[in-house]
């Protein structure tokens, strides 16, 4: 890891809900809570992945948000990450999901800095 890698470091993303972020079984498209989650873990992982070295990338370990409010079919809605922890190899990321009504989501998400030698 690069002395980089600390608090403050922050991670955005603009997404437009489709219908393959929908559950299937809902009468209308809207984002749901599994593509919102795996959004999420990925801005976060971008935010990381330039602060740590060659060799090394996060893998996610804890999840903890809301889903407040709906994002339509063809609506936007922006993921923004901020590291807020870095203790050893663990980093806790305060995230805020945010659509066209406001507040979408709120919480944190941990990931691990790991090897990926030690992964094949």
């Amino acid at each position: 890891m690069k002395d980089s890698l600390a608090a403050g470091v922050e991670g955005r993303t603009r997404h437009t809900v489709t219908a393959d972020m929908s559950p299937r079984h809902l009468p209308r498209v809207v984002l749901s809570t599994p593509t919102m989650i795996q959004l999420i873990e990925m801005t976060c992982l971008q935010a990381a992945q330039e602060h740590l070295d060659d060799g090394e990338t996060t893998v996610g370990t804890h999840v903890c948000v809301s889903h407040e409010a709906a994002v339509l079919e063809g609506e936007e809605f922006d993921i923004v990450g901020r590291l807020t922890e870095v203790n050893r190899r663990r980093l806790t990321f305060e995230v805020e999901v945010t659509g066209p009504q406001g507040v979408v989501s709120r919480g944190t998400h941990q990931r691990a800095v790991v090897s990926l030698d030690r992964m094949g």
